[in-house]
């Protein structure tokens, strides 16, 4: 079992105490127990059936565990139903009643609790304002854009006051300019409100531009958690650092602790620091960034020959693809700036890719 603990060292809005479930007997969420703290914005993360959704559920109470408890705010929620829990989900589809108006939708959960007309319609033009869809609570939603209808069925689901809000790929729906400052909305929203959110994605890039905390699942295991920074420049596996952002990933055996490493896919010995023992097998992780480009060879330990394969401009950047004489490929990512030093590169020009020992991050193969 993996426990992740609240990092604010105050009682956690949910914990979850060894929770597994599994389907017609394969685990989809193994014997996992994770604290999330009052007020974050936690994600969690991971390839499709990783377990991501299920935990997701288990929350809302639309599953129930084979084993172990969830609690919210120190309570059990094992019978609870989802309606009797201080949460609310927002599905990926929105699941907007298309018969109804854009404040009916909103109001629909405040009327399934008989609260009273004048409240219902205080809280409905509050939740709607929220978003900026005051002047819209006549319509329907088939006469909304994409943007407008994710604002409709966040406003339903904040309308309620829940102690936390649960989103299972919410922006899924949204192209690309929508989705971003989507993203931007929901952080705000948060900050506002002060709500717990728990949101599930398989997008690495909304989870780091979007939470406090992230929690990377594998096979229904917790593989780590921590800040977006944490699990980009500190990964403590290779699936981790190959899952966030790109990796130039190279195995090899250390043969100086916590400064060498053989690496036999690029017949060279990888200068690197940090903790590592001799003898063990091990993954030496480098980011695109940090990686330096040039046209001879420079001094310095960590430099590699090869030819220049490919170059992607990206507005931003340019991502470079080098290929080794032994047939790996390295990345290197160049501001405009540093590329336009390095004058005319044309696919097939010899160059030397090369980086510093603290660059490299070694990592359990």
């Amino acid at each position: 079992m993996m426990a992740a603990s609240d990092p604010a060292g105050e009682a956690p809005v949910i914990r979850m105490e060894g929770v597994a479930k599994s389907f017609g007997g394969v685990p989809a969420v193994a014997n996992l127990s994770i604290d999330i703290a009052r007020g974050e914005f936690f994600c969690l993360v991971g390839a499709s059936g990783s377990g991501k959704t299920t935990l997701l559920r288990l929350i809302a109470g639309f599953e129930t565990p084979d084993h172990g408890r969830v609690l919210i705010d120190g309570e059990d929620m094992s019978d609870r139903p989802p309606y009797a829990r201080p949460v609310n989900m927002m599905f990926q589809s929105y699941a907007l009643f298309p018969h109804l108006t854009v404040a009916d939708n909103v109001a629909f959960g405040l009327e399934e609790e008989r609260r009273p007309r004048a409240e219902i319609r205080e809280r409905v033009a509050a939740a709607l304002d929220l978003f900026d869809m005051g002047a819209f609570g006549a319509r329907k939603p088939h006469q909304l854009s994409g943007g407008q209808r994710q604002r409709v069925a966040l406003a339903r689901a904040l309308v309620k006051n829940p102690k936390i809000l649960l989103l299972d790929e919410p922006l899924a729906a949204l192209d690309k300019k929508l989705r971003e400052r989507a993203q931007l909305e929901l952080v705000a929203l948060r900050e506002r409100v002060g709500i717990t959110f728990v949101m599930v994605t398989h997008d690495q890039e909304e989870a780091m531009s979007m939470a406090s905390r992230i929690a990377l699942m594998r096979d229904g295991a917790l593989c780590q958690i921590g800040t977006p920074r944490e699990l980009y420049d500190a990964p403590q596996s290779r699936f981790a650092a190959d899952f966030f952002g790109v990796a130039n990933l190279f195995g090899g055996r250390v043969t100086k602790a916590g400064a060498a490493v053989d690496c036999t896919e690029v017949w060279s010995t990888l200068a690197v620091t940090g903790d590592c023992t001799q003898g063990a097998d091990v993954t030496v992780m480098v980011r695109p960034e940090q990686v330096a480009l040039a046209k001879e060879r420079p001094a310095g330990p960590n430099v590699l020959a090869g030819t220049l394969a490919n170059v992607v401009f990206l507005g931003n950047a340019y991502v470079c693809y080098v290929a080794l004489e032994t047939g790996k490929t390295v990345q290197a990512r160049l501001p405009p700036p540093d590329m336009a030093r390095l004058g005319k590169l044309d696919a097939g020009d010899r160059v030397f890719v090369s980086w510093e020992p603290s660059a490299g991050r070694v990592l359990p193969s």
